[in-house]
């Protein structure tokens, strides 16, 4: 007789042992990841609520105004402050996650779910930097507008002065965040030397040849529609009350000072 199934029965026990050995070790672990999932929900809903509160009261939504967010959700169901609402309570769930993974120990997805913990404070800071940007160019825009409203580039003025401050702030957010820096600082680096090149052959040499002659017909047309809007109030006026004096004066005087008269009323 060989020892055969006896080592088949020693083998099957020791792996059986060894199953409900993992399993007991595995059900706290789940039940303490179940734990923490319950607790990170119920407080990720009670700071979101919170906050809610909190940035409607100091004036969340007419910064979103001044920014111009408020006219980009007109048709959606949230507002800006639900929006920031919705994402602290999901990077709180990943948070959340997060804890609740590392019960299990090392493993592939607490790995990733650190990364992106990791980088969700740059994240915020990121679109806080594009909120500013956006409001700050409102304001400017408007600004400069209203000052050269009396012209015909006023408003083009404004617009571009608006574009390269949310330009600036875009790229600003994109470099916080550290999405495509290797795309963004090129550009900026270049725009940043474009615009130094062209001031410098512009300003200095008139743009050498036909790029001068525009610039004077440029800068005739912007003096000339200056020098209206600033004299054409008190000519305006002065018209305006030439023509009340004459309309009552009598005949004879109102004939003697018009210059359309044609002569003297002497006989």
């Amino acid at each position: 007789m060989t020892p055969f199934p006896n080592a088949l029965a020693v083998d099957f026990t020791g792996g059986l042992n060894d199953a409900w050995s993992k399993v007991a070790q595995f059900v706290p672990k789940l039940i303490g990841f179940l734990v923490v999932l319950a607790i990170g929900w119920f407080v990720s809903k009670m700071i979101a609520r919170v906050l809610d509160r909190v940035l409607r009261k100091v004036g969340s939504e007419k910064l979103a105004e001044k920014a111009g967010a408020a006219k980009m959700l007109e048709g959606s169901k949230y507002d800006t402050t639900g929006i920031v609402c919705k994402v602290v309570y999901y990077a709180l769930l990943l948070i959340t996650l997060q804890l609740g993974f590392g019960v299990f120990g090392s493993n592939p997805v607490s790995s990733m779910l650190n990364g992106i913990v990791a980088w969700i404070p740059r994240g915020i800071v990121a679109i806080v930097l594009v909120v500013v940007a956006m409001a700050v160019a409102n304001v400017v825009r408007d600004i400069v507008t209203n000052a050269l409203s009396s012209v015909s580039y006023g408003k083009t003025v404004g617009t571009v002065v608006w574009a390269c401050i949310v330009v600036l702030g875009v790229i600003a957010a994109l470099g916080q965040a550290g999405i495509a820096t290797t795309v963004t600082q090129p550009v900026l680096y270049a725009a940043l030397a474009a615009a130094a090149g062209i001031m410098i052959v512009g300003v200095g040499g008139g743009l050498i040849g036909p790029m001068r002659q525009r610039w004077e017909r440029w800068l005739n047309k912007a003096e000339e529609e200056t020098a209206k809007a600033r004299g054409g109030g008190s000519t305006g006026a002065y018209q305006a009350g030439r023509e009340d004096a004459l309309t009552h004066q009598p005949v004879q005087e109102r004939e003697s000072t018009d210059p359309r008269a044609g002569g003297s009323t002497s006989g």
